[in-house]
Formats: C-alpha cells, sequence, structure tokens
C-alpha cells in the first residue's frame, strides 16, 4: 500500500555530486525523497527552507539502501550529516546520521508523552548549544546541535512511526 507510486512536487537537486544510487532517480512520481538539510544561509536563518532532494526512491527500503549509499559516498573525515526519508506529503518517515560509509538511523518515539519529551530536550540542547556559541564554544556549540538534531530525528510522523519502527528491526 505505501509502496505505491504517487506524484511528488519537484525541488531542486542540491550542486555537487549526486550520489551513486542504481535504483534513485529524480522522478517526481516515486514517493520516498530521500533529503539533506537546505545549508544556505539564508534557508537556514528562515527556518522555512525545503530540504534538498538527493534523489527518490518506489519504496522505503530502496530509500534506505539510497541512504547508505550516499554514506559510502561521503569523505572518511566528513562530518555526519543529517539525511531524512520524506514521503509524497513531506511527512518524516525515518532520518538519521550519515557517516563513514554507514547510516545511524534514529529510532521513531513510539508515544505522545516521548515526543514531548524528545521536544523538551532538544529544545534545552539547543538553548544550551546558543549559551556556548555567546562563550565563543563554537565546538560544543556544534556538538549540542548536532544532539538536538539527532532528537529531532526521532519525531517521525505518526502515520509512519510503526512502519519505520519495523523497517529497522528488518534492517537489523
Amino acid at each position: 500500500m505505501f509502496d505505491l507510486p504517487l506524484p511528488i512536487h519537484p525541488t531542486p537537486r542540491p550542486s555537487g555530486p549526486a550520489p551513486h544510487s542504481p535504483n534513485g532517480s529524480a522522478d517526481p512520481s516515486r514517493p520516498f525523497a530521500l533529503t539533506v538539510s537546505n545549508p544556505l544561509p539564508a534557508a537556514q536563518m528562515s527556518g522555512r527552507a525545503a530540504p534538498m532532494v538527493l534523489a527518490r526512491f518506489k519504496t522505503l527500503a530502496e530509500a534506505m539502501q539510497g541512504a547508505t549509499d550516499h554514506a559510502e559516498d561521503m569523505a572518511p573525515d566528513a562530518s555526519p550529516q543529517m539525511i531524512a526519508i520524506l514521503d509524497r506529503d513531506a511527512r518524516l518517515v525515518l532520518a538519521g546520521a550519515a557517516s563513514e560509509s554507514a547510516v545511524a538511523w534514529c529510532h521513531p518515539v513510539t508515544s505522545a508523552a516521548e515526543a514531548r519529551s524528545v521536544v523538551h530536550e532538544a529544545s534545552q540542547l539547543r538553548a544550551q548549544a546558543g549559551r556556548a556559541a555567546d562563550w565563543r564554544e563554537a565546538d560544543l556549540a556544534e556538538r549540542l546541535r548536532q544532539r538536538a538534531d539527532l532528537l529531532d530525528a526521532r519525531l517521525v510522523d505518526p502515520l509512519w512511526c510503526g512502519f519505520a519502527a519495523r523497517a529497522l528491526q528488518l534492517a537489523a
């Protein structure tokens, strides 16, 4: 049911090399989009920037494999990059950190109470990152923001929580 091809609105491809993914394409009829955050400063500051689509896939399994392929193409000394798989309606299906030729997927929250806790903790980490930046501790601020991003990655759309959790069990 979830693997039916449905239209996705086109988004611009990022500049630079495209990931090597035999199954991925820019075909907007594929329902799963592998994305990275938009690195442009104006996009970051606006808070409304759409993620940049790397490739689109027919199934979640193919999108997860595309994420692994993307991680394998990253430089060995590159810092971890947050990636996300979105559905045709831009809902978060699965997210994780790509680095060192692998993807560390974040397990989705299992309840509304856990989601509230994750939001609260991520907010606190971002506040601490702001204070660290004020103290000119750029490395600490960046690590705190990355931890907050990893927590946010657990906030999978409720429609996809069970399905994503099962996909991670099957992948393990």
